[in-house]
């Protein structure tokens, strides 16, 4: 029998703390071959940032993924979300967006943003959330492999 674990997970509000969490599961959840993973130092210095937040989904208080978003003069922008690999396709990602969107809207946020590689599989998730394409930048990330890959710019009004 299988058993739905989902009611498990806590979205939890995250500080400078829980960034070797985060650390860990980039390193798990972002494929190293399209270079997207952030440093700790990237994400500690955009933590010092006025409007931004992190979410953490954890399951008995061990974070399973992880989400950094800021905002700004009514907007919001997901920098960057994750789920430990191990943990992958149980929903936790979504969860962790629905969170982000929730709390954006707390915060008075209008429109949301978020860029993305063109061959990323969470592309299905953020359209079912309602996030539109609405524009592309060619030949934007570089991975290890030397391939370019275009990047996508999606919207959500809130």
């Amino acid at each position: 029998m299988t058993i739905d674990t989902e009611d498990q997970i806590e979205i939890v509000k995250g500080d400078v703390v829980f960034l070797g969490a985060v650390g860990e599961i980039m390193q798990s959840a972002f494929d190293p071959a399209y270079g997207e993973a952030w440093t700790i130092s990237q994400c500690n210095a955009i933590m010092g940032m006025p409007g931004t937040w992190l979410f953490l989904a954890e399951e008995r208080g061990n974070p399973l993924g992880f989400a950094l978003t800021r905002s700004g003069g009514g907007d919001a922008e997901l920098l960057l979300i994750g789920v430990h690999k191990s943990h992958q396709s149980r929903g936790i990602g979504n969860k962790l967006l629905r969170a982000v969107i929730e709390e954006a809207r707390r915060r008075n946020i209008d429109r949301m943003f978020l860029e993305v590689r063109s061959c990323n599989p969470a592309i299905t998730v953020y359209r079912k959330t309602g996030f539109i394409k609405i524009g592309e930048r060619r030949d934007y990330y570089r991975g290890k492999n030397g391939l370019v890959y275009d990047a996508h710019s999606y919207s959500l009004i809130l």
